[in-house]
């Protein structure tokens, strides 16, 4: 997926919802601080997101934008409408969203994830492909370790933060 197309799915949930602001917690959330970033971390075809005052509205992107829709079969990549608790954050990650909004997107605003808690969530996933997604945001130097580490020492559940950072001991760069 290029920066180009997220640009284009949040005009379209836009234009579906008649909401103006969206919040991005996929891996394509990426493209927020690094709109060119490595072809590995822009696998995904499809971008999750919620309207930020309305997430009841997701199911509407989900049927209109989602996987198998016309929107999909016509430009390769979809929406998925997701809910606000689709995600494990870390504290304080409202605050630390970057903003997406020019004029390809219509008017719309998509806040896309910090990296460093996009990878927090992949970690906290503990999927392969999320994993494999971590390794490489460190091995291209998109996040910092430290600053990672900081983010799961942060959390106060020790389980949670336990399996983080076993997920992260499979991450690290060799």
């Amino acid at each position: 997926m290029k920066r180009a197309d997220l640009e284009h799915v949040l005009r379209a949930s836009k234009d579906i919802t008649g909401q103006t602001e969206f919040i991005v917690l996929g891996s394509q959330s990426i493209l927020g601080l690094f709109p060119d970033a490595p072809a590995e971390l822009r696998i995904s075809i499809e971008v999750d997101l919620y309207p930020k005052n309305r997430p009841d509205l997701a199911k509407l992107i989900e049927s209109s934008l989602g996987e198998l829709s016309m929107f999909h079969g016509t430009f390769g990549y979809y929406a998925d409408g997701i809910t606000p608790d689709t995600a494990t954050l870390p504290k304080g990650w409202p605050e630390r969203l970057v903003r997406v909004s020019n004029r390809n997107t219509g008017g719309a605003v998509g806040w896309c994830l910090d990296p460093h808690d996009l990878a927090f969530s992949k970690l906290a996933a503990r999927r392969e492909k999320d994993l494999k997604f971590v390794a490489a945001l460190l091995r291209h130097k998109l996040i910092q370790l430290s600053v990672l580490e900081d983010r799961i020492q942060s959390v106060n559940i020790r389980e949670l933060r336990a399996s983080l950072e076993e997920a992260l001991t499979s991450c690290r760069p060799k």
